[in-house]
């Protein structure tokens, strides 16, 4: 005999014109399908795993396609599931922790038209190209808290974009960056000398609106610096960067760090055009992140390559590392496409943006 939920999802969720009326109706009329509603739900997460979604990419899909009362019901089925595993592949746990929280529960139906409206985007997520093992393979067990160097970053970083004092956080910045390209410096070479047999990885990072595609730019700027690679799904929200985890995680401290930076930049800016009598346009926006993004991309190299100067004996192995990522890159992503940007037209949002990248530079 065909359960409620069996029929409610045969006429909501599989046929191409679903009927959400219908479906919710079965499901409030009968409180005795609500286990069996909540455990075909964990069940669609796992799948979305199995696809290569990880949580934080789930979560940033339901937010653009649906409301936080589904991100909510999202994030309790996602709890669930991952509750079932002794060990979470890496960066799965600081996933967990920024899951938004559960939304109160609405009379039945509403609560299974909303359940319905989840299951339907998570049933037709497409398969996306894998960046780790999905809970209950096989993992490396990390060790305990994070290199003194990177605690140090954040620390540095996060002081630069608290305070209101542009040079000093022209200086934290500098040191921070600095710090960063050692690290790197100094992973490379004890993977060198002790034969390590690591290889790169890759991670997620969400670029979200607005001016998703000059944040996109940024981000490979600092990916760039970082000998990564960063490839753009704007269908999706976010961009997969690829490098080796050490640099991964520079990555995305710094780009996080320099978003929060040039939004404060160009809030100033846009003060200064009011006071001047000007209007804030969306291509000043657009025009100032795309000039800071262009400008941060090349201080960002030079003080890669001031750092590596440094230490000659690294360049083959450095080269090495590079050619790898390259070569993982591609067999990820054997074809991608260039992007045009557009509404980069506003002189003075790209004048204004260029100097908040001048005074952002990072060197040593």
């Amino acid at each position: 005999m065909t359960s409620t939920v069996e029929r409610a999802f045969a006429a909501a969720l599989f046929t191409a014109d679903g009927d959400l009326d219908t479906g919710a109706s079965l499901l409030a009329a009968d409180p005795s399908a609500d286990a069996e509603l909540a455990l075909r739900g964990r069940e669609f997460v796992r799948r979305a795993w199995e696809r290569g979604w990880q949580p934080a990419d789930v979560i940033r899909m339901v937010v653009r396609e649906l409301s936080p009362e589904h991100a909510g019901l999202a994030a309790r089925l996602i709890r669930a599931e991952t509750g079932r595993y002794a060990t979470l592949p890496p960066r799965w746990s600081a996933q967990l922790a920024d899951l938004p929280a559960d939304e109160p529960r609405r009379d039945r139906f509403s609560a299974a038209t909303t359940t319905l409206e989840l299951y339907r985007l998570l049933v037709r997520l497409p398969a996306v190209e894998a960046v780790g093992p999905v809970p209950g393979e096989a993992v490396s067990v990390p060790v305990a808290g994070e290199p003194r160097a990177l605690a140090r970053i954040r620390a540095l970083l996060a002081k630069a974009e608290a305070t209101g004092y542009p040079p000093e956080a022209e200086a934290l910045s500098a040191k921070a960056q600095e710090l960063m390209a050692r690290h790197s410096v100094d992973e490379a070479l004890l993977a060198s000398r002790t034969h390590a047999k690591d290889a790169p990885a890759a991670c997620r990072i969400g670029v979200d609106a607005p001016y998703e595609t000059a944040k996109a730019v940024l981000l490979d700027a600092v990916a760039g610096a970082n000998r990564c690679r960063a490839v753009w799904n704007s269908a999706f929200g976010f961009s997969t960067v690829v490098g080796f985890e050490p640099d991964l995680e520079v990555v995305e401290v710094l780009y996080t760090s320099l978003l929060v930076q040039a939004a404060a930049a160009m809030t100033r800016a846009e003060a200064e055009q009011r006071a001047a009598g000007r209007r804030r346009t969306k291509t000043f926006r657009q025009s100032f992140l795309a000039a800071y993004a262009h400008r941060i991309g090349d201080r960002l190299a030079e003080v890669a390559d001031q750092v590596t100067g440094e230490r000659g004996e690294l360049l083959p192995v450095l080269a090495a590392r590079d050619v790898a990522v390259t070569g993982r890159a591609e067999e990820m992503f054997p074809e991608t496409v260039t992007t045009r940007m557009r509404g980069v037209t506003d002189e003075a949002g790209w004048t204004q943006g260029a100097a908040a990248a001048e005074r952002a530079r990072m060197h040593r």
